[in-house]
């Protein structure tokens, strides 16, 4: 091959003299036509199975890292609400970092598109070690300014419309759906305000998405498919499900069981273990067996099965029961944590897989904030609804106060104070009944997910990898 080049190369040289003076047409000359094959010549590069595994490493502990911030505070929530005296900070510990997770998925998915994903200049590099570290420590001051003489092409190629109503949709949404019941009641004009002008911002991203937008945030031509809407359908209730479940059980185990957060962290590994392992093993076998539609339906079927039995839970329930239904339910949210990512994957062209990704990831991550505010509310307003049989026992007002509904998930230790037997059995039983109406909930959010995992359509896994070039040169080039 470099002797082939060389030869080429001499053959250019030897005709450039001869040529020099000719008045031949420009697509004539013997220059172009030498030069041609030097394209063909051209050795793709070839990536070694050491440096692809060294990427996927480098790439999934950046995965492991953000995901072990959504749960990782689980087993502690309790503790620490109470330590700051904040009720409901329950929900926000973890919502606040879900709500900021699923309100700029879309954005970052966009940016890659536009830019890409790596850096191809020093200024790019600059620019993104600057938002690390904001994002990281708070320590320095946003760059738009300096990005945007840098970049003003592609700032004006975001989605900005779609950018900011997306961002209004999740936040007024969410808290509408978390204030309405528990900080101000569901008729308040606030709430009111909060749900319908975040309907509202619906219906203008989608106006954005169809006119408006020259790159849209979410191409809403994904959204012909049955089967893309089921694959994202069963992602929103996966992870709705998921998150609830994993955050909830350690309010279980610390309100009825009375255990300590350390022990409760125990309690939850089988689940959290069973999920390792078999999300491991569904990788391995969709790559050997190509298929991802019967995993749905059975990781659908038992993530619903496993999330019916959590409703079984009640303040005796033993120990190895718990392990076994945790066991059951993992297995099934542990399936469809890959599967309904390539299947949206292998339905979509290559050049919206990026969109499209970014769309799944974006409703997960809609779905884990809302998740939480839900889990809350339910639990919240059941917890209301028990005050008084709570009351009919004697209990001091003080005591009743630290058990109603935005006050219980923070004061599950003051049930250790409860001296008389009896009052004590039914603060824990109305912990259970809470936490019970609570998991009804996500059983039929799981029941939804089975549903429409019999509409995901299967197509054959493509072998073959086709590239697609990112960058507001390569994205201008596919709407024309």
């Amino acid at each position: 091959m470099a002797e082939q080049e060389r030869v080429a190369m001499d053959n250019i040289t030897a005709l450039e003299p001869a040529t020099a003076g000719a008045s031949l047409p420009a697509e004539h000359s013997p220059v172009e036509h030498t030069r041609e094959p030097l394209d063909l010549l051209e050795t793709p590069k070839v990536r070694t199975k050491l440096r692809l595994y060294a990427i996927l490493l480098a790439l999934y502990l950046v995965l492991f890292i953000a995901a072990l911030d959504q749960t990782i505070v689980a087993t502690s929530i309790p503790t620490i609400s109470a330590a700051l005296h904040s009720a409901s900070g329950y929900v926000w510990i973890g919502g606040a970092y879900l709500l900021a997770n699923a309100a700029s998925c879309p954005i970052w998915a966009k940016c890659s598109d536009i830019w890409g994903p790596v850096s191809t200049s020093m200024q790019t590099l600059i620019a993104a070690r600057a938002l690390q570290g904001t994002a990281g420590g708070g320590l320095g001051q946003l760059v738009t300014i300096t990005i945007s003489d840098l970049f003003s092409e592609g700032l004006l190629a975001v989605d900005w419309f779609g950018t900011l109503s997306i961002l209004a949709v999740t936040l007024l949404l969410l808290l509408g759906l978390d204030f309405g019941g528990a900080i101000f009641p569901w008729t308040s004009p606030k709430v009111i305000c909060l749900v319908v002008f975040g309907t509202l911002m619906i219906g203008f991203f989608l106006f954005s998405e169809q006119h408006l937008a020259k790159y849209p945030l979410m191409p809403l031509s994904m959204f012909k498919s049955w089967s893309n809407n089921a694959t994202f359908l069963v992602a929103f209730a996966h992870s709705m499900v998921s998150i609830g479940v994993e955050y909830y059980l350690p309010l279980y185990f610390q309100s009825v069981k009375q255990a300590s957060p350390f022990r409760s962290g125990i309690l939850i590994l089988p689940m959290m273990v069973t999920e390792a392992a078999v999300d491991i093993i569904v990788g391995i076998l969709i790559h050997q067996t190509s298929r991802y539609r019967e995993i749905t339906w059975a990781g659908a079927t038992l993530m619903t099965l496993g999330t019916g039995l959590y409703i079984n839970f009640r303040t005796n329930t033993p120990v190895a029961r718990i392990v076994g239904f945790e066991i059951i339910g993992g297995i099934g949210t542990a399936l469809l944590f890959q599967a309904p990512m390539i299947a949206i994957q292998n339905t979509v062209s290559q050049a919206n897989t990026a969109s499209a990704t970014a769309t799944l990831g974006f409703f997960r991550s809609l779905a884990t904030s809302l998740s939480l505010v839900l889990g809350g509310v339910v639990f919240q307003n059941s917890m209301d609804a028990r005050q008084s049989s709570l009351a009919a026992t004697g209990l001091s007002e003080s005591i009743l106060e630290a058990l109603s509904g935005d006050q219980a998930a923070a004061n599950v230790e003051i049930v250790k104070s409860i001296q008389n037997a009896r009052q004590r059995h039914v603060v824990l039983d109305a912990f259970a009944w809470s936490l019970r109406n609570m998991f009804i909930m996500y059983t039929c959010v799981a029941a939804v997910a089975m549903v429409a995992s019999a509409f995901v359509k299967h197509q054959r896994l493509c072998k073959e990898h086709t590239e697609t070039k990112t960058g507001i040169q390569h994205l201008t080039e596919r709407v024309a």
